[in-house]
């Protein structure tokens, strides 16, 4: 099963890579475009495999630029706030 398919699953992985990130130095301002050059790739590049993924995609598909910065940013606070480490 891929990391994609489960929405739980994703957010963690999500989260190890943002604990990744910040263990290396990385500043909050270097995370936030990493997300947003994640979540413009994963919207033209990958199909979504879940009902959250789905919604996601669709929003990102209508932001503007600006926009899907503060989505991608407030994935990242999503998956800070859910860490479980």
């Amino acid at each position: 099963m891929s990391v994609l398919e489960n929405w739980e699953q994703w957010k963690n992985f999500l989260g190890d890579r943002l604990d990744q990130a910040q263990q290396q130095g990385m500043s909050q301002e270097v995370i936030d475009q990493m997300a947003h050059q994640v979540g413009d790739y994963l919207a033209k590049q990958v199909d979504p495999k879940n009902e959250q993924e789905r919604v996601l995609s669709d929003l990102w598909s209508v932001a503007s630029e600006e926009e899907q910065q503060a989505l991608a940013r407030v994935m990242v606070k999503l998956v800070e706030n859910n860490s479980t480490h």
